[in-house]
């Protein structure tokens, strides 16, 4: 049986982020990538230097005509730029039988340029976050979406939790941007009441250019191909780890990072991953 995943989000030119990362992460995990381009970006590791975004009757033609066609297991959301964007993918979705959704609400690329105007935060919380069944917000995006200032793991709790109001399933947020512990910590937290950590080294790099991206599609291709939620999230950690830590060296700035590292390894879940607390 062939599992498909979909991902609705920018283009990045440089390979390392958006509907790049995403397919690549698609066939990595075993599942066949289908797409819904929002916007074109020109970028590469330096930075992003332009932003077109697609008319909102393509991006809707795009999602309904992949979904009338093929047995879509999971979709993901990328980059989506305008609350126009965040209404027309909402919309179409819901003409639709429900897919499990991962929202990666993408704000701000690695080198600092926005990509989601202001106005459609609001859109984000009213429209999308609602009918995600996860979640998956670094703390900037995160302190965004909640007004939350967030420092330490207890910051995080609130975070979620406030997210978790919201309307979404679950919250996954990732902890890569703390500073007062030399692990990464990333917080699930779902409706039910489920509650972990996944824990691992602090990899010392600078090339960590999509690595949200490739973790919300990992999530994805996981979830197509039918894993539970938390074995999902599980699995994308290890993806997302290794893909970090065997990096690839390319470009002058924020490097991509190597979405096959994990298949070059033998497909082996390695112990650099810590599951704590779950419930």
């Amino acid at each position: 049986m062939t599992f498909v995943a979909l991902t609705i989000a920018g283009s990045d030119s440089g390979g390392g982020a958006g509907i790049q990362a995403d397919l690549k992460t698609f066939q990595e995990l075993g599942t066949f990538g289908t797409s819904a381009l929002t916007a074109i970006t020109a970028q590469n590791t330096l930075g992003v230097h332009a932003v077109q975004p697609i008319e909102t009757d393509i991006v809707m033609a795009q999602i309904d005509a992949v979904v009338n066609d093929f047995t879509v297991g999971a979709a993901k959301t990328g980059m989506l730029f305008s609350a126009e964007i965040i209404e027309a993918v909402a919309e179409t979705l819901s003409r639709h039988e429900r897919i499990p959704l991962v929202v990666d609400p993408v704000m701000i690329a690695k080198g600092g340029e926005s990509l989601l105007q202001e106005a459609a935060i609001e859109a984000l919380k009213e429209r999308l976050i609602p009918v995600a069944a996860l979640l998956t917000p670094n703390i900037p995006e995160a302190e965004v979406l909640t007004g939350i200032s967030i420092v330490s793991l207890k910051d995080m709790e609130n975070a979620a939790n406030q997210l978790l109001q919201m309307g979404a399933g679950a919250v996954l947020l990732k902890g890569g941007h703390r500073v007062d512990t030399p692990d990464a910590e990333d917080l699930f937290l779902s409706a039910d009441g489920e509650c972990f950590l996944l824990r691992s080294k602090r990899i010392k790099t600078k090339d960590t250019h999509g690595t949200g991206c490739t973790f919300a599609a990992a999530i994805t291709a996981e979830l197509a191909k039918g894993a539970p939620l938390r074995d999902a999230v599980v699995t994308a950690k290890h993806f997302i780890h290794a893909a970090i830590e065997d990096g690839l060296y390319l470009g002058n700035g924020h490097g991509p990072t190597n979405h096959a590292a994990l298949r070059n390894r033998g497909n082996v879940e390695g112990k650099d991953v810590e599951l704590i607390g779950k419930r």
